[in-house]
């Protein structure tokens, strides 16, 4: 999906991320989860083809200065079942060996669609210009994993359910802007409950979504859990390094 195309569509311009340094801090997890099931469910399909991760479109809600975000727990106040996000940078130039101390960013709406830092126009009338929520930045360990700790992901009009990654090298050069499909059966059971229910269903599908329209092969998550005891996400992302 080239970022125009996204862009046209939304009738706005494009926002760009700032790339700064990064320092290695992290907050103690907290979570807030709505429950109605106790039945665990799986879905999804990571990448593990040792093929490139797509580049995707940042905006239009970037993070405006994600190096102020290094934290693990980015759920702030926010409301909503409980997500653990577990990313995997993976190095296709080393045989797709981890990738250590690269810096990745990720965001996310709220259970409403909302994006904090954002707001008080028409692509998103709610404001949250002076807030942070669901935004953070962590560096890769020695085996080039990630974990945050957040909500699952709400939806706005127009977009399939997703998270938006920026990965860095540890120098702080960009390396790849992507985003991350969810399975469409677990989105169902979450929206269905909780804080999510009074905004519905997803109004678009993977296959119908302006970013992946063209397929989520190397971008669908695995997602594992339930609605009771919140559900974690793994992902691998391929990039060259």
């Amino acid at each position: 999906m080239k970022r125009i195309d996204f862009l046209k569509r939304a009738g706005l311009g494009l926002v760009t991320a700032q790339i700064v340094a990064c320092k290695t801090e992290s907050v103690d997890p907290t979570s807030s989860s709505s429950s109605s099931s106790s039945s665990t469910t799986t879905s999804g399909s990571t990448n593990t083809s040792c093929t490139s991760t797509p580049s995707e479109t940042e905006g239009p809600f970037p993070t405006k200065t994600p190096s102020s975000l290094v934290q693990s727990n980015i759920t702030s106040d926010r409301t909503g079942t409980k997500l653990t996000v577990k990313i995997n940078i993976q190095n296709k130039n080393a045989s797709c060996a981890g990738l250590a101390n690269a810096i990745v960013d990720i965001w996310h709406c709220d259970a409403a669609g909302n994006y904090s830092e954002y707001g008080g126009t028409g692509m998103q009338s709610t404001n949250y210009t002076t807030v942070h929520f669901l935004r953070g930045r962590q560096v890769t360990d020695s085996t080039g994993l990630v974990t945050f700790t957040s909500i699952y992901p709400g939806w706005y009009s127009g977009r399939a359910t997703h998270i938006h990654v920026h990965v860095y090298n540890s120098s702080g050069t960009s390396l790849l802007v992507t985003q991350i499909a969810f399975p469409e059966d677990i989105s169902k059971i979450v929206y269905a409950q909780g804080v999510y229910a009074s905004h519905g269903q997803a109004d678009t599908t993977n296959a119908k979504d302006n970013v992946f329209g063209d397929g989520v092969t190397y971008e669908m998550s695995t997602v594992t859990g339930n609605t009771t005891d919140g559900y974690v996400l793994t992902h691998n992302i391929v990039v060259s390094a």
